[in-house]
This record gives structure tokens, C-alpha cells and sequence, in this order.
């Protein structure tokens, strides 16, 4: 499994865009496709599906490993 290292804060991922200051090759999200996502990029999806976010720069996800320091949402 490839994973990639932020370059603010150095936390680890398995997908570049899912990291503080996201890696240059990152060009879509995996999970809507939109393109040219950012940090505050939020897919169009139920958000009840969303689980977690991340206590490093505030992104939500399905799964924790998908974040920098993730915590569940409560």
C-alpha cells in the first residue's frame, strides 16, 4: 500500500489528498471525482456516512485511516 507524507506536518496517509497541505500529484478525489480538490474539499455525499474528522486540519471521512489525526465524530 502506497502512502504519503504531508509536507506542513508530516503525518501519513494512503491518499495524497487527504492531508493537510495535500501531495502536487494529487489531481481528483477517489470518491466523487471532482477535480482540483483542495483541504476544505468536501464530497457531495450522505454525510451521515461521515464517521470521523480530522483534529490536524478539519476534513471528515467514512474511515479514519483516510485522515491525519482522526477522531470520531461523536
Amino acid at each position: 500500500m502506497t502512502t504519503y507524507t504531508c509536507k506542513r506536518c508530516g503525518a501519513n496517509a494512503t491518499h495524497p489528498g487527504h492531508l493537510c497541505q495535500p501531495c502536487s500529484d494529487h489531481k481528483t478525489c477517489r470518491f466523487c471525482g471532482a477535480l482540483d480538490i483542495d483541504t476544505q474539499h468536501r464530497c457531495k455525499v450522505d454525510l451521515s456516512a461521515m464517521k470521523y474528522v480530522c483534529d490536524g486540519c478539519g476534513r471528515i471521512a467514512t474511515q479514519a485511516s483516510l485522515l491525519c489525526k482522526p477522531a470520531a465524530i461523536g
